[in-house]
C-alpha cells in the first residue's frame, strides 16, 4: 500500500499517523469525560487545541454523545444560541470561543457555573476552547467559576514530543532527517508548523511517498523558509495586503502596515496591544490611534481579514490564529509588501487626518463626530483619546504641533465658548494660518463672529441643543 507524504505530515485536518499527545492530554480527557464538569481549554494558535479535542472526541465517542460547534460558522453560532435558550442535556464543545460576543460568552459562563454548582446531569456540559486568556476572561465575567471548572492550557511541544512526531513520520516514509533538532528550533514546538516544515523538506528532497529503500535527508532552514514563503503567499499575501491598506487606503498613512510588521517580529502570535504600544515608543501613537475602534472597523469591513486576524477591543488582544500565516509573516519581505500595497515615501505623512477643536461645553458633540469619522476609519485627534501618547509632555506644545502641522484638516466647533475660553483660543491661534489653504472646516454653532475667520468662508451651520433627545 502506498503512503503519501501529505498523509504523514499533515498540513490540514487531523494527522492519522503523526498525532502526538500534549503532556496534559489525559487530564483533559478525564475532565471532558466527567459528567457535569465544565472544561476550559486555552492555548496559543498552533498548539493543537482543536486537534486534541477532536482526538478526544473520537476516543470517547462510544461512551459520550459529544456535539462540536465553532464560533467561526454562522450555523454553529445559531446552535450555540439554542444551548442558551433550551439548555439541552448533552456535552457541547464550543471552539473559537473567543470569537463569540461578550454577551454570549457571559451567558455560557453562567450556564457552566450553574452546571458545576448543581452537578445536574440534565444541564448542558460545556467544553470551551479558545486562545490564551479564555480562562482569565471567564473568571473576570463570573469570578468564582475557576474552582468549579477544569482549566487547561495546551502548550507547544517540547523537544522530546516534537522528535516523537518527526520519528513517527520517518518510520512511515522510510526516511531519516539528519538534523531534527533544527526543525524543533524552527518550529519552536508548534505542532502545525512542524508538520509543514517536514512536508516541505520532503518535497525539496523529492520524497513524495513511502520509499522502497531508506533515504537520509537534510533540513535546510533557509531553503525551506524560501520555499514555504513562496507557497504560502498564494494563500496569505492578499489578506496581509488587505489588512495593511486599512479600510480607506491612503498612500502616506500606514498604521496597519506598521502594526502587522511589528507583530510579525514578536515571539507570540497573540499580543496585548496596550503592552505592545508601551514597549515600542516609536509605534505608540500609531497603535493607540487604531486600537480603540478603527481596528475593528477594518476587520468588520473586510471578511478576508476577519478570517485570519482576531481582535478584542475590550481587552486589546490581537491574534493571528493560523500558525502558517504567522510563519509567513515572520519571514516576509516587508519592504516588498509595503511597495506592493502602494505606500509612498514622497508624501509627507500626517499623524492625524482631522484634528477637532472645540470648547468643553461641546465635548459631547465632538465625541459624537469623532465616533462617526472613526467608523469609516478616519484618524481624528481628540485630546482625551490620546493622553497616553503624550504623558510627560506639555499640551501646549503638542496642541501647537497637531493643529498647525500634524493634521491634514482642522474641524472647529465655533460658538461663544470657543471665542471666550483659553484653550480653544490657543488652538485657533495655531490653525488660523491654515485657513487660506482651505485646511480648516468651520462648524458654526451660533452667530458668534471670529475676526480671524472670514465671513464668506464655506462652513457648516449646525444648531445643537444637547437637551433635545433627537439632536
Amino acid at each position: 500500500m502506498k503512503i503519501f507524504v501529505e498523509a504523514v505530515f499533515v498540513t490540514e485536518g487531523i494527522p492519522q499517523f503523526t498525532f502526538v499527545k500534549p503532556p496534559n492530554y489525559n487530564e483533559i480527557l478525564l475532565d471532558i469525560r466527567k459528567k457535569g464538569k465544565p472544561v476550559i481549554i486555552e492555548g496559543q494558535s498552533g498548539t493543537g487545541k482543536t486537534t486534541t479535542i477532536k482526538k478526544i472526541i473520537s476516543q470517547l465517542s462510544a461512551d459520550i454523545d459529544i456535539h462540536y460547534f465553532t464560533a467561526r460558522q454562522p450555523n454553529d453560532v445559531e446552535s450555540i444560541m439554542k444551548i442558551l435558550s433550551e439548555k439541552p442535556k448533552g456535552c457541547f464543545i464550543i471552539d473559537d470561543f473567543h470569537r463569540l460576543s461578550n454577551e454570549l460568552q457571559t451567558q455560557l459562563a453562567d450556564i457552566a457555573k450553574i452546571s458545576a454548582e448543581t452537578s445536574d446531569e440534565n444541564m448542558p456540559k460545556l467544553i470551551l476552547v479558545g486562545i490564551n486568556q479564555v480562562g482569565s476572561t471567564l473568571i473576570s465575567m463570573v469570578h468564582d467559576i475557576a474552582k468549579r471548572c477544569g482549566i487547561h492550557r495546551v502548550l507547544p511541544g517540547d523537544e522530546e514530543t516534537i522528535n516523537k512526531l518527526i520519528q513517527t513520520g520517518e518510520e512511515k516514509l522510510n526516511i531519516t532527517f539528519t538534523n531534527p533538532e533544527r526543525i524543533f528550533e524552527e518550529s519552536k514546538g508548534d505542532y502545525c508548523l512542524t508538520q509543514s516544515l517536514c512536508q516541505t523538506t520532503c518535497m525539496k528532497n523529492d520524497i513524495l511517498e513511502l520509499q522502497d529503500s531508506a533515504k537520509v535527508i537534510n533540513f535546510n532552514s533557509d531553503q525551506v523558509r524560501e520555499s514555504m514563503v513562496i507557497r504560502l503567499s498564494h494563500t496569505y499575501k492578499e489578506p496581509v495586503k488587505e489588512f495593511c491598506r486599512g479600510r480607506r487606503f491612503r498612500p502616506s498613512n500606514d498604521p496597519y502596515f506598521k502594526l502587522l510588521r511589528l507583530i510579525a517580529g514578536q515571539q507570540s502570535s497573540i499580543v496585548d496591544l496596550n503592552e505592545l504600544a508601551n514597549a515600542n515608543e516609536e509605534m505608540r501613537a500609531s497603535i493607540n490611534g487604531i486600537k480603540e475602534k478603527r481596528l475593528n472597523t477594518v476587520l468588520d469591513s473586510k471578511p478576508l481579514c476577519n478570517q485570519y486576524f482576531f481582535y478584542n477591543s475590550g481587552n486589546k488582544i490581537f491574534a493571528i490564529e493560523d500558525p502558517a500565516l504567522f510563519y509567513y509573516m515572520h519571514h516576509l519581505d516587508w519592504e516588498a509588501i509595503r511597495k506592493d500595497c502602494g505606500f509612498r515615501d514622497d508624501i509627507k505623512s500626517k499623524e492625524f487626518e482631522i484634528a477637532i477643536s472645540f470648547a468643553g461645553e461641546n465635548r459631547q458633540l465632538a465625541k459624537y463626530i469623532v465616533e462617526q469619522l472613526e467608523s469609516i476609519d478616519i484618524s481624528v485627534f481628540l485630546d482625551e483619546y490620546y493622553e497616553a501618547n503624550y504623558l510627560g509632555k506639555a499640551w501646549s506644545r503638542e496642541f501647537g504641533r497637531i493643529f498647525l502641522d500634524d493634521s491634514k484638516y482642522v474641524l472647529c466647533l465655533l460658538d461663544v465658548h470657543h471665542r471666550d475660553k483659553i484653550w480653544p483660543t490657543f488652538e485657533r491661534e495655531c490653525f488660523k494660518k491654515r485657513i487660506p489653504d482651505a485646511e480648516v472646516i468651520p462648524v458654526f454653532l451660533d452667530e458668534t463672529i471670529f475676526l480671524a475667520i472670514p465671513d464668506d468662508i464655506v462652513g457648516i451651520k449646525f444648531t445643537w441643543n444637547p437637551i433635545d433627545a433627537d439632536w
